[in-house]
């Protein structure tokens, strides 16, 4: 009786994923050395994205967003009120909540940090690879797009 073989496809998409989501920490931790978030928690760092995606929020729906307490989001949040970055309105629906959304500061930090970023990306491409690999690597882009697709 034979025994069936590995598919070295298999074995080869195991690799790439291991591989692939070592290389994306790996990406995102130089992006937060390089350009950094001005003293910003990791906790606040995802009340900014998830408003920014989002839109408004309660406390609460952070708290239940983020899987933490409310009473810890509850400080979060106090701190970047602090900072001006998040403003309270009452919920129309409902004037006992408060809806929370960043401030005109808080955009304009998303923008510069972003930018940022970006501009940290485009010198490495441009110092790191020449013309044929700044291609593939353009090809690769597309590929990952396709992968984070719903």
């Amino acid at each position: 009786m034979k025994t069936a073989r590995p598919d070295p496809r298999v074995a080869q998409a195991k690799a790439t994923a291991r591989e692939l989501r070592g290389l994306i920490g790996k990406l995102k931790r130089q992006l937060r050395e390089k350009v950094g978030v001005e003293g910003l928690t990791l906790s606040q760092i995802a009340v900014l994205i998830h408003l920014d995606r989002h839109g408004s929020a309660t406390v609460s729906e952070l708290a239940r967003a983020e899987n933490v307490r409310p009473q810890s989001m509850g400080a979060t949040v106090a701190g970047m009120q602090a900072l001006a970055l998040v403003e309270g309105t009452p919920d129309p629906g409902d004037g006992r909540r408060t809806l929370l959304s960043l401030t005109s500061l808080a955009h304009e930090k998303i923008r510069t940090i972003r930018a940022a970023r970006e501009d940290w990306l485009f010198h490495a491409i441009r110092e790191r690879f020449n013309a044929g690999e700044q291609d593939l690597l353009a090809r690769g882009v597309e590929l990952l797009k396709r992968l984070a697709s719903d």
